[in-house]
């Protein structure tokens, strides 16, 4: 998270990360211009970033632990990994003999997760130092951007009935109620209508283009009223999760740039060397599309590349025989919104696993995981004693699927337990 902070704020570098994939993707270019507004004048963009980024990792066979993605904007699932332990830890407590013969022997203790605890603590400490610049009267107010018709709502409630205990006033709204709502008070001070000031603002969509459509506004280029709301937010002094610069920062497109660097540019952004060479280990191997690993596809064996696009929110990666069918179908254009990563293999479980799925029981002889660690940033400054640190989420799914989303896969909640 350090890292992403630092780039997420280094404007010129993002322009010139993102600026090649303008011309082969629509959207990254919308938000390059959303950037370019945000940032263009002498002033300095007063809302105060807050950074709640989840990194996703898998256990490789060969190398451990390698990134597979940063997710920088609508980084969920966190208070439904806490309650999957909790489940997991009732389990345990009131089933002691059925939980050991359905685990493995070499299982210990099941490892803590106060993701929901972690995630309102920077949410309630970004939302109260703008509440006490401003010194008003009334309650701390934090809003929700959401997509219409949620399908996560449980999970963000969750956080929001945390952050009401904290004694944050909390309100959800689409972009699109957001229109024409949102007014300027004095110092910067954002206010939307019917409610008052707000301190906060987090984002739980926005990360794809159907997010801004509005058919019932007239405007003269698609998605531009809603965008330019974004826009308008940004502008304000306002606790903000996702920045436009941190969506820019945690991109597939920065995400395979940082895997080049060399260990002094790594210093550049605010590591130190152990840092740097850490970093530099976890992010693995990506190649951008050219003529030449094109080429190094076409020679290297099936399962050694995924190709990915720009898209979030998961059904965005291409496997085996279908990366080479994509190839072959990109112009050149649009190379540079494409990338190959090297493909993690996680070694299976030793034991079958029961998985449960829309109520039905199913048995998995090959389960494997993936590890998503939340971290919270405010103003470059780590948000939790845990340096940073807020809580983790665990995803398995067999290892014939593909695609491990909750929501959008076939993967399934998990725990972390601690190893004997």
């Amino acid at each position: 998270s350090k890292l992403i902070y630092s780039v997420s704020e280094d404007h010129d570098f993002l322009y010139s990360a993102i600026y090649p994939i303008k011309a082969g993707n629509a959207f990254f270019s919308a938000l390059l211009n959303m950037h370019q507004q945000i940032h263009s004048s002498s002033r300095h963009a007063p809302r105060l970033p807050l950074l709640i980024m989840r990194s996703d990792f898998m256990d490789d066979n060969r190398d451990g632990f390698r990134l597979i993605e940063f997710n920088g904007i609508a980084a969920g699932m966190g208070p439904f990994g806490q309650r999957i332990h909790d489940l997991h830890h009732y389990l345990q407590r009131q089933c002691p003999a059925v939980f050991s013969d359905l685990s493995n022997q070499a299982t210990g203790a099941l490892v803590d997760n106060q993701a929901i605890e972690g995630l309102s603590a920077a949410i309630c400490q970004a939302t109260c130092r703008i509440k006490q610049e401003f010194g008003d009267p009334g309650p701390a107010r934090f809003l929700m951007i959401v997509q219409e018709n949620e399908n996560n709502v449980f999970d963000q409630h969750l956080l929001e009935l945390a952050l009401q205990q904290k004694g944050i006033e909390t309100h959800r709204r689409t972009f699109r109620e957001l229109h024409n709502q949102l007014s300027t008070g004095a110092d910067n001070r954002l206010i939307l209508e019917g409610v008052g000031p707000l301190d906060t603002v987090y984002l739980r969509a926005g990360y794809q283009y159907s997010d801004y459509e509005a058919f019932n506004i007239d405007e003269q280029e698609c998605c531009q009223a809603l965008m330019a709301t974004r826009v308008f937010i940004e502008q304000h002094r306002v606790a903000v999760n996702a920045t436009v610069g941190q969506q820019l920062a945690t991109s597939k497109r920065v995400q395979m740039l940082l895997s080049q660097l060399g260990y002094d540019e790594f210093v550049a952004f605010g590591l130190t060397l152990q840092e740097a060479k850490i970093a530099k280990t976890i992010l693995g191997e990506m190649l951008p599309i050219s003529p030449d690993s094109i080429n190094l596809a076409k020679e290297s064996p099936s399962e050694t590349w995924v190709l990915k696009n720009q898209g979030e929110g998961g059904g965005h990666c291409l496997f085996g025989a279908d990366i080479l069918t994509k190839l072959t179908e990109l112009t050149p254009q649009q190379y540079q919104s494409w990338s190959l990563m090297r493909r993690l293999h996680p070694q299976p479980r030793a034991m079958p696993t029961l998985i449960v799925r829309k109520g039905e029981l199913h048995k998995v002889n090959d389960l494997i995981s993936e590890l998503g660690m939340f971290s919270v940033q405010t103003d470059n400054n780590p948000s939790s004693a845990e340096h940073s640190f807020a809580g983790y989420l665990i995803r398995s799914k067999s290892a014939e699927s593909t695609e491990g989303g909750v929501h959008s896969g076939q993967g399934v909640l998990d725990s972390l337990v601690y190893s004997d």
